[in-house]
């Protein structure tokens, strides 16, 4: 078993997409995004930026496309900018009055 997750953490390493590239790094920062989205979700709406979120949401979609299209195929790229869209259009529902706010207690 021990060899088998030698194998399996070699293979993460050298992967085209592993850790010892930038394909790797820029998506793994990118995740700082996300947390700020989440963070946002408390905020009074009228001080969410309509167009950042706009910008997030369109951006987060073309990169996960994108993701989709290259070789190899980079879930890492794909799964941050699935929620970095995914973040931006809640806001922009928020923006729109079709998400109600929940009550902080």
């Amino acid at each position: 078993k021990m060899a088998g997750n030698a194998g399996r953490l070699a293979a993460f390493w050298n992967h085209p997409a592993g850790p010892k590239t930038i394909h790797f790094w820029a998506p793994t920062f990118k995740w700082g995004l996300v947390v700020a989205g989440l963070a946002d979700i408390n905020r009074p709406i009228e001080k969410v930026s309509t167009n950042q979120q706009c910008a997030l949401a369109a951006t987060g979609m073309i990169w996960c496309r994108y993701a989709t299209q290259i070789i190899p195929i980079n879930y890492n790229l794909m799964s941050v900018n699935f929620f970095v869209a995914l973040t931006g259009l809640y806001q922009l529902g928020r923006k729109q009055g079709l998400i109600k706010d929940i009550p902080v207690k």
